[in-house]
């Protein structure tokens, strides 16, 4: 899938940068020009630092990247990029989607600069040694850039291993509970908000229908039933409300530890996991120190990172 906006603001500057987020359920790009300009902005498809680690991987991640340089080069040839990777935390990978992106692009590999998702993320919502943030999509981590502009973080193990109260995790969660469900009263989806949506949305209730959507899906459809799960709420399914503010409180833990480890700080929270339901900011709310500022925002990386390349700066 490609779709673009083109910027109002057609402004002509010398220099035109190129901000990437990339997550597992797609790559968010804008242009941008030194002034601020937006001259455009759209997505891809998602791709994570993941795909590098084996042949079949890398071929899907050279194909999105000529995905993003045709959407990108029909509204002007930047002269650096900053990206965001979900994934991306070794200099060595680093270095290999660079060169991806610069075979893509036309651009040397030394006009752009990748890194984690989470570093422009940070970088969008406050100066390092700030405040902390907390990002919740797909995935779930906390970050902290300290005065060194060393990024610290907490939580963002993967699906796996950890990601909390992200989509990911209120998918699984939920279809775990619906078939725990299904093993204690047979037929009983039928009278449940929540698995009529879960199971609308993967194609059938039929156990196959699910084993084949789980574990053959990638993790950003799976993520995608989140929506779902936040739709039963909607209907006032209680196990869909109780779902949702254990998420909130999943996602206060890797807040906590940094907490532990840096000191009280305003929190700034983002995401769309936290866009789902009301129930998931309340949770949150309720599992962090009485008094801790929290605001919930709207961050948009790709277009703070697009205006910094643009500027020839590397965040």
């Amino acid at each position: 899938m490609n779709t673009s906006m083109p910027a109002t603001n057609q402004s002509s500057a010398h220099a035109l940068g190129l901000g990437l987020d990339a997550g597992g359920t797609q790559t968010r790009w804008a242009l941008a020009d030194a002034d601020g300009s937006l001259r455009a902005e759209g997505h891809v498809s998602g791709f994570s630092g993941l795909l590098l680690n084996d042949p079949a991987g890398r071929i899907a991640l050279a194909q999105i990247s000529h995905q993003l340089a045709a959407a990108v080069l029909s509204h002007g040839r930047p002269s650096r990029a900053i990206a965001g990777v979900t994934g991306l935390s070794e200099r060595p990978q680093a270095r290999q989607m660079e060169d991806l992106l610069s075979q893509a692009l036309g651009l040397p590999p030394s006009a752009i600069r990748c890194g984690g998702d989470m570093d422009i993320a940070y970088r969008a919502a406050f100066k390092p040694g700030e405040g902390y943030l907390l990002y919740a999509g797909t995935g779930s981590i906390a970050a902290f850039v300290d005065e060194q502009g060393q990024l610290q973080r907490a939580g963002g193990r993967g699906g796996l291993l950890g990601d909390e109260g992200s989509g990911y995790w209120i998918a699984r969660e939920a279809l775990a509970a619906v078939w725990r469900g299904e093993d204690e009263n047979p037929g009983g989806w039928q009278d449940s908000a929540l698995a009529r949506a879960l199971f609308d949305a993967i194609g059938g209730h039929e156990w196959s229908t699910s084993r084949a959507f789980v574990y053959g899906a990638d993790r950003g459809a799976i993520g995608r039933l989140a929506l779902a799960v936040a739709e039963a709420a909607r209907q006032g399914d209680a196990q869909a409300l109780a779902l949702l503010e254990r998420a909130g409180r999943e996602l206060a833990r890797p807040l906590l530890a940094l907490l532990k480890r840096y000191g009280r700080r305003p929190v700034a929270a983002a995401g769309r996991a936290l866009q789902l339901h009301p129930m998931i900011a309340q949770g949150l709310r309720q599992a962090l120190p009485e008094g801790l500022e929290l605001r919930i925002v709207h961050l948009e990386p790709h277009k703070s990172a697009a205006i910094h390349a643009a500027q020839g700066s590397s965040q």
